[in-house]
């Protein structure tokens, strides 16, 4: 399986899968979102999950990210794409916009790392989204004639509430792009897990910065969900076509962990072993 997407706000599922299951999981860390579906589009092994469950019922802060993640590395994804919706923190990045965010901005407070309860990894997050599967999403989107832009630093939140003015404003002056409340903690765990990360991230609104707009409700989000997850989905198509049956990774993600360990394996609990085998089993044996 090669390649993971995770739906956010508004892309539940994808058309035109061949061969498709529901797969479901149960990780060390609990239970994922939901099923993953799993079956072959535009010729890849494609392996989907939404990430608010069925019927949109977890909340940002509620969504059991690790599960998530440990379940696209039980099912051999080694590439995962996140599809969000955002808010834009700046003029030029207008609502139906697509965003790529390279860096992330995280002021949330949940759990967002494998490690621990015996064995300690610390990995690099100076380029916490692979370049390649960036590019790759930015030229799809450019050739469909949509408007994309290449880089930008992603707030996170935890939510569910919307900014304030005075934080929108503060995330401005920080240098944030967009702002949401996913990418983030997603982005982390994949670096730990050695897959490959990048974030479709669909602008849907102006936050609350901009006091010429009304401030971002839910009504206001929901009026570009529609054409965001059209959108979404064509620049998944044609990114999945354009990688390739066999495409194979040009970047460091998949050896990020070579050495981040600072455990000696020696003390490393076997249970902690076999429970976290799949992430760190080539490691320490």
């Amino acid at each position: 399986m090669a390649i993971g997407i995770l739906g956010g706000t508004g892309l539940y599922g994808i058309e035109g899968f061949e061969n498709k299951r529901e797969v479901r999981l149960r990780t060390p860390f609990g239970a994922p979102s939901g099923p993953y579906v799993v079956g072959t589009l535009e010729g890849r092994p494609v392996a989907f999950l939404a990430r608010h469950g069925l019927g949109h019922r977890l909340l940002p802060a509620e969504v059991n990210y690790r599960a998530n993640i440990f379940g696209f590395k039980k099912l051999g994804v080694e590439r995962v794409i996140s599809v969000n919706s955002v808010g834009s923190l700046r003029a030029e990045l207008p609502p139906r916009d697509i965003v790529l965010p390279d860096q992330f901005f995280d002021r949330t407070r949940r759990p967002n790392t494998f490690f621990g309860g015996g064995i300690a990894a610390h990995v690099s997050l100076g380029r916490p989204v692979c370049p390649g599967l960036a590019k790759t999403l930015h030229g799809a989107a450019l050739e469909l004639g949509l408007r994309a832009h290449l880089g930008g630093t992603y707030v996170c939140i935890d939510g569910p509430a919307f900014s304030t003015r005075a934080e929108s404003l503060a995330y401005r002056a920080w240098g944030g792009a967009v702002i949401g409340m996913t990418a983030a903690t997603e982005a982390r765990l994949c670096r730990e897990a050695e897959i490959c990360y990048a974030t479709l991230s669909l602008v849907t609104d102006y936050d609350v910065w901009r006091e010429t707009e009304a401030p971002v409700t839910v009504e206001l989000v929901l009026q570009n969900l529609a054409a965001n997850a059209a959108n979404a989905e064509a620049v998944l198509r044609t990114a999945l076509a354009a990688l390739g049956p066999r495409a194979a990774r040009g970047c460091d993600c998949g050896s990020a962990l070579r050495n981040a360990i600072v455990t000696d394996p020696r003390t490393v609990p076997a249970e902690v072993k076999r429970r976290l085998g799949p992430i760190v089993g080539k490691y320490l044996g």
